[in-house]
């Protein structure tokens, strides 16, 4: 089956007789290969005794959220064997249907966040993975300074004015300050269209083995902000209004939904940067440059939102000289 930028390589097995009639091989990288993520983590300190995809798996499933059931892990060949949820991702389905549509699937998309936010997040399950490491300071720097090492100086083939460097790097700083301060939620950390799977009504959660804890818009931004799929700023608006409602019946309210825009906007930055250096990236050490066709459409998020901002200024002026998208 067609992969995306992981190692891992995927396959679908169809059963005589049944059921299942298929299911999904995951083959790892390499049978020890669960042992280090393919993501910066924070809390890398915990110790690593279960593959992070079925530990992560198991909770979620707890919480009531729809992943995939594991009929068999061969820990020894690194294969797990997977119940399938089909070829159907949610970028695929929306770009078949018309707007109604569209918002349909995205609200389930965030019935099935709140679900996973509200749920997994308590009680904190010490046994999970995720609970163990974070979106803190270090980690969200970390990711910034991804995007400037590949989005910016590996992009343009030389480095950055001193000045420029140094001045772009504060202002990240703030923003993760922001950030690294808000309550943490359970975090999928790639929550978009792609890793969503469209199986009849239910909607299949996957790739989550890279789960922490962050703010409650990271997700969100993941979602709306995505990489694959633009949506219209009108759906967006109503979509974060729908977010905010879904959590105030389930009594977790955010009585200033200003601030909560400004904080979705402020992690929509972070997410989009660190996207378009991880497409170079994915390019310049993985040999895969079928991503950095996207990176246009992540740095218009971007411009959009620094343009919404005047304390943001000075950060679009410094990253303007070198990401022309921001012009």
């Amino acid at each position: 089956m067609a992969g995306d930028a992981s190692n891992r390589r995927y396959y679908r097995a169809t059963v005589a007789g049944g059921p299942p009639h298929s299911f999904i091989l995951m083959q790892l990288a390499e049978p020890e290969g669960f042992k280090q993520s393919e993501e910066a983590v924070s809390g890398a300190t915990h110790q690593i005794t279960e593959l992070p995809f079925v530990n992560v798996m198991s909770h979620l499933a707890k919480a009531g959220v729809s992943v995939p059931t594991l009929h068999y892990y061969d820990q020894a060949a690194g294969l797990l064997y997977l119940q399938d949820f089909g070829d159907l991702t949610l970028a695929e389905a929306v770009s078949q249907t018309v707007a109604p549509s569209v918002e349909s699937r995205y609200k389930q998309a965030i019935n099935v966040l709140v679900q996973m936010q509200v749920k997994a997040t308590t009680p904190a399950d010490p046994g999970c993975l995720a609970f163990h490491r974070s979106f803190d300071m270090s980690l969200l720097m970390w990711e910034f300074d991804h995007f400037l090492e590949y989005g910016v100086v590996a992009r343009r083939g030389k480095p950055m004015c001193a000045d420029d460097w140094t001045a772009v790097r504060h202002e990240f700083e703030t923003i993760a300050s922001i950030l690294a301060g808000q309550p943490r939620v359970f975090t999928h950390r790639d929550y978009h269209s792609r890793n969503l799977m469209v199986d009849g009504v239910r909607l299949g959660v996957i790739d989550f083995q890279d789960a922490l804890m962050g703010p409650a818009t990271y997700d969100l931004a993941s979602l709306l902000r995505d990489a694959y799929i633009r949506l219209d700023e009108p759906l967006v608006d109503d979509l974060v209004a729908y977010y905010l409602d879904q959590l105030a019946e389930r009594r977790v309210v955010w009585t200033n939904r200003a601030a909560f825009r400004r904080l979705f906007d402020l992690t929509s930055i972070q997410r989009n940067l660190k996207a378009a250096g991880r497409f170079v990236y994915i390019d310049c050490v993985k040999g895969n440059p079928k991503f950095l066709a996207d990176i246009p459409r992540v740095l218009g998020y971007v411009k959009r939102n620094l343009e919404k901002y005047p304390e943001l200024q000075t950060l679009r002026k410094r990253l303007t000289l070198y990401v022309p998208e921001l012009q």
